[in-house]
């Protein structure tokens, strides 16, 4: 199944470099694709818990569903994860 989902806090390529390395280390998530401009992160994932663990994933990287609160923290977790896919490149 594919799903595209509206994150807070992405803001470039580094962000979206950390989201697409974090993700793929989830077993049954695949075809990841992240479009900046319109914070959006979509894969292909297998059921319904492999969902949940790459919203829960995307949360703790600071880059929470638009449905979801958006923290000082979680903020603060987009900077690193931003500043750490920035260096990785």
């Amino acid at each position: 199944m594919k799903t595209s989902i509206q994150v807070q806090n992405l803001k470039c390529g580094g962000c979206a470099n950390t989201i697409t390395t974090k993700l793929s280390d989830i077993k049954n998530i695949s075809g990841i694709s992240i479009a900046v401009d319109k914070s959006e992160v979509s894969f292909d994932y297998l059921n319904d818990e492999d969902l949940e663990n790459a919203i829960e994933k995307l949360k703790a990287l600071g880059y929470p569903s638009t449905d979801d609160a958006n923290s000082l923290g979680s903020k603060a977790k987009s900077f690193v994860s931003c500043a750490t896919g920035k260096l990785s490149r």
